[in-house]
């Protein structure tokens, strides 16, 4: 099996459009590890508030395959590719990790270049896989999280409700059982 960590944002109806991602999620891959849902400003662009947040899970689905999966959820889910890279989303799924990989993989870089560059991305991620390695930097993502410059971006950890099964809110493995 890959650990696999994803980052999943909205600022479109995001609770829904969240929630309804992680079901998906759940359903293909079984257990999942989700951190806080964090809100945040739009980046680039002037828009609604984001909700994001990180999740791990496990896979033993190909880097390809599972890019696939994730674009066809993001398109069931509404996503326009026609809008500009920076405007608003209902769900945008990015593949941050896979396994130990590093370098470019099917036009995929690998781990993902948002993760030192943004709060939204590196937060929740730090939460869940804080002990990981970023083998550019050679730093834990905990690390990372601690050294970052938090007056760049502003975010702030929300309440955010789940319901599948357990009903998790917040950090935490969650499975049916």
């Amino acid at each position: 099996m890959t650990i696999v960590a994803l980052s999943l944002g909205s600022n479109t109806n995001p609770a829904h459009y969240l929630a309804s991602a992680l079901g998906a999620l759940y359903e293909r891959f079984g257990a999942l590890r989700v951190s806080s849902v964090f809100e945040s400003e739009a980046v680039g662009f002037s828009g609604d508030n984001f909700l994001n947040l990180a999740v791990v899970i496990d896979t033993n689905e190909k880097l390809e395959d599972l890019a696939l999966f994730l674009k066809g959820l993001e398109d069931r889910h509404g996503r326009s590719r026609q809008e500009p890279r920076f405007s608003g989303r209902t769900l945008d799924i990015d593949i941050l990790t896979y396994g130990e990989m590093h370098g470019e993989f099917a036009g995929i870089v690998l781990p993902r270049e948002e993760i030192v560059d943004n709060a939204y991305v590196l937060w929740p991620l730090s939460e869940i896989l804080g002990e990981g390695m970023h083998p550019p930097t050679g730093k834990t993502y905990s690390q990372l999280w601690t050294e970052y410059d938090k007056t760049r971006q502003r975010l702030w950890p929300v309440a955010f409700s789940w319901e599948n099964g357990s009903a998790p809110t917040g950090i935490g493995y969650f499975n049916s059982q």
